[in-house]
């Protein structure tokens, strides 16, 4: 008799212990991080575009939090991804530009991709009970001539759809060719659809997902990339924008944000029509600046008949430099996060410095899970519920101090193979650090120095570095330090 009231104890106990994981694991908000391909600073209006209106993101940050001092920790695709989804400096992975093909990768020191026993942001989520999804571009390893690299779901991602720059389930794109090459790498399921139509179907996907996900909490990480040239909108939307700008780039442009912010509008209803708004954290950023091809400025070349100034599309907010390029415009972008339950609404912090590195431990302190203690990331999840935070330690980058052959002179490339602007004025020193309102850009070989009050001068025109010298030694000595600390070769010349 007693042993049959002990069994019928143990099991009400249990299923009480059941009944409670369940519950907890209802309270832990969702979480949809938006990463935005080669989205500038005041591309949208609520940082500043003027041109045309955002709607559906500035409701965004109507109902959340915004950051005018958030930085990627690359100005380039692939590092600036590792960097959000590590919680680390991607050089520490012998990531530092694009993932190209194996030769090109080779040549520059660089992995063809994250080592795949790296703690990411969703194995950590995953072990804690959240079902975990990635859905559009990866560019972490896979694609042109990479196909024996790991899937996404050896990253803690359950369900992956990735484009031409990654592997296993994947969309791509007719006459593209690195869709082509894709295409003959296998390794999943492939769906072959305009670019006009991606972020649709990503979306559609990630919906799909969260449908299936039972009672558990979910992690989505969304990445469209139309908005990575070349900018191929749907005509019916181009239309709207011919009027508007005698740039025949800006129209493409134009066409294809509209679209993206319509298609994010449809996503928050989604979830508010699911009752997930209130308790799901939404992230939206992008991953660098505009991009600076040549062909933007090419005149001679546009069909004849335009007459007026070419530029490239996409607005820094008045930040100077773009993509490839350590000055403001190429690593600060908008930044918005929502949390209805939890954020003031319409909030606005000017004060805090926080990196996609920092989102790591940042999403596990607000949700109350452990994280990685070797991150480089720092936990910012006060200045995300509205208490700004002043930073103690210094944030540095990297592009391009790499002596890796050369691949391509001259034009758009740098000696190390790595990507440059086509304004030459954008072309930055190779190091930059962030110390408070101060930053620093130098060489390696500690030529180019440059110094910039960003709290004054936060379009950096006026070097301060022969005024303050003892500011520049102070940064220059940190962030060699740092530098020298990477794992990818450096310079026989440097300090």
């Amino acid at each position: 008799m007693n042993l049959s009231i002990n069994l019928i104890l143990a099991l009400i106990l249990v299923f009480i212990a059941g009944c409670q994981k369940g519950n907890f694991e209802k309270l832990k908000p969702n979480i949809v991080v938006i990463f935005i391909d080669d989205m500038g600073y005041g591309d949208i209006s609520c940082f500043g575009d003027q041109t045309i209106n955002t709607p559906n993101i500035d409701a965004l940050a109507d109902s959340g939090i915004i950051f005018t001092n958030f930085y990627v920790n690359s100005p380039i695709c692939s590092p600036s991804r590792v960097a959000l989804n590590t919680g680390t400096y991607p050089m520490r992975h012998r990531i530092h530009s694009y993932i190209a093909s194996s030769k090109k990768n080779k040549n520059r020191a660089m992995a063809n991709y994250l080592d795949p026993s790296v703690s990411t942001l969703a194995s950590t989520l995953r072990d804690n009970g959240y079902t975990t999804g990635h859905f559009g571009k990866w560019h972490m390893g896979g694609g042109r001539d990479l196909g024996d690299v790991p899937l996404p779901t050896e990253y803690g991602f359950e369900k992956s759809f990735v484009s031409f720059e990654g592997v296993g389930d994947r969309l791509l794109f007719p006459n593209d060719n690195l869709s082509r090459q894709s295409s003959k790498l296998g390794r999943g399921k492939i769906v072959w659809a305009e670019k006009y139509e991606s972020t649709r179907i990503y979306i559609d996907s990630a919906l799909a997902f969260i449908d299936r996900k039972g009672d558990k909490p979910f992690f989505v990480n969304l990445c469209p990339n139309d908005m990575h040239d070349p900018h191929l909108p749907d005509s019916r939307v181009l239309e709207e924008f011919v009027f508007l700008t005698n740039n025949p780039w800006e129209q493409k442009f134009f066409a294809v944000l509209r679209d993206l912010d319509n298609q994010i509008g449809r996503l928050i209803n989604s979830l508010d029509k699911r009752g997930l708004l209130d308790n799901t954290i939404i992230v939206f950023t992008s991953d660098n600046g505009p991009t600076d091809w040549g062909n933007y400025y090419d005149i001679d070349n546009y069909p004849k008949g335009y007459e007026g100034e070419l530029y490239p599309p996409g607005f820094t907010g008045g930040f100077f430099g773009r993509k490839w390029s350590l000055y403001e415009g190429g690593i600060r972008m908008p930044f918005i996060m929502r949390w209805d339950s939890k954020i003031p609404k319409s909030s606005k912090d000017s004060t805090s410095i926080v990196t996609a590195m920092d989102l790591f431990p940042s999403i596990c302190s607000l949700i109350g899970i452990e994280y990685p203690k070797n991150l480089d990331g720092i936990d910012k999840s006060k200045s995300f519920l509205g208490s700004p935070i002043v930073n103690k330690s210094p944030v540095m980058w990297e592009y391009s101090s790499n002596p890796g052959g050369s691949i391509k002179p001259g034009g758009s490339w740098n000696i190390d193979g790595s990507l440059k602007p086509k304004n030459r004025s954008f072309h930055s020193p190779n190091l930059a650090i962030r110390d408070g309102d101060w930053k620093l850009l130098i060489n390696t070989d500690l030529t180019g120095e440059m110094l910039y009050n960003l709290k004054t001068d936060p379009g950096e025109k006026t070097n301060l570095a022969d005024k303050e010298q003892e500011i520049v030694k102070e940064l220059k000595d940190k962030v060699i330090e740092w530098r020298k600390s990477m794992p990818v070769e450096i310079p026989k010349n440097i300090q």
